[in-house]
């Protein structure tokens, strides 16, 4: 059963979110409708990682997608740094008066499967990378996050998925289309720490401010970097059903109300 009015934002987890800015600005919005949290983990990451004298690196497919590489070791950092970001977030939420509830441990509400064999580009050669875990979404625990949402309670879910491999570092603009689309939700929000989708990166002036359904393969071609994530969950997204995604900017005060009132690059079918 659908959820009226329902809103789904993307927290993105890297360096320039204003986690307290965007935090503020849900805790006004859920007053009006009921909404749904995915977070990213990147700079809590990053952290963890320099902690632990981990090198942080990234897998580059043939057709330019970057991931962050997963092998068991930095797997588990990865969980440490989900459930860090999550319950920070949670605290943030509950702060401010939300009743926030973190989707973390025995309580993933992400179904994934493993990577077993990536195609990367090492050293100018493409190469098959075995021992990642990083994961495809394959469901959604619809029934629990309804049912959190009918109790008038805010879900908080990490990009991470549960699998038969154990926990799967899994991306968060994916998943957050996922959710989205099986929850029925009316709008995905997801912020960013730039303004949105540029023609040509990063010119700010080359914004895009609406791109269609059919236009999104040529969107894709404008994307640079993890802005390709951003473009494919959008395009997801709308595939099953929403009726608008924005990319908008995380760095700046009330960034949800504004991307809700225009700002950023709305995408439609």
């Amino acid at each position: 059963m659908a959820v009226s009015k329902l809103l789904i934002v993307k927290l993105g987890g890297g360096e320039g979110l204003d986690l307290a800015a965007a935090c503020d600005d849900l805790a006004l919005i859920a007053e009006r409708r009921p909404l749904a949290v995915v977070h990213g983990v990147s700079a809590i990451m990053n952290q963890l990682c320099l902690e632990s004298g981990v090198e942080v690196q990234s897998l580059q497919s043939p057709s330019g997608h970057s991931s962050r590489y997963t092998p068991p070791a930095v797997r588990d950092i990865y969980v440490r740094a989900a459930e860090a970001a999550n319950e920070l977030l949670v605290s943030a939420l509950r702060e401010r008066g939300l009743s926030a509830v973190g989707f973390i441990g025995e309580n993933l509400a992400l179904a994934g499967t493993r990577k077993t064999a990536i195609r990367a580009l090492v050293n100018g050669r493409v190469r098959v990378i075995r021992d990642d875990h990083s994961g495809s979404i394959v469901g959604v625990d619809e029934a629990i996050l309804l049912q959190t949402l009918d109790a008038a309670k805010t879900p908080v879910l990490p990009p991470m998925a549960r699998s038969s491999d154990g926990p799967l570092n899994v991306d968060g603009d994916r998943a957050a289309a996922a959710v989205a689309g099986a929850l029925d939700a009316e709008t995905l929000v997801i912020l960013s720490n730039v303004a949105g989708l540029y023609r040509r990166f990063p010119d700010e002036t080359s914004i895009v401010n609406l791109v269609t359904l059919s236009q999104i393969d040529g969107a894709l071609d404008w994307a640079q970097g993890r802005m390709k994530r951003k473009v494919l969950a959008a395009r997801e997204a709308l595939a099953q059903g929403l009726g608008r995604v924005i990319i908008a900017d995380g760095r700046i005060s009330n960034p949800v109300s504004r991307a809700l009132d225009g700002a950023g690059t709305r995408f439609t079918t």
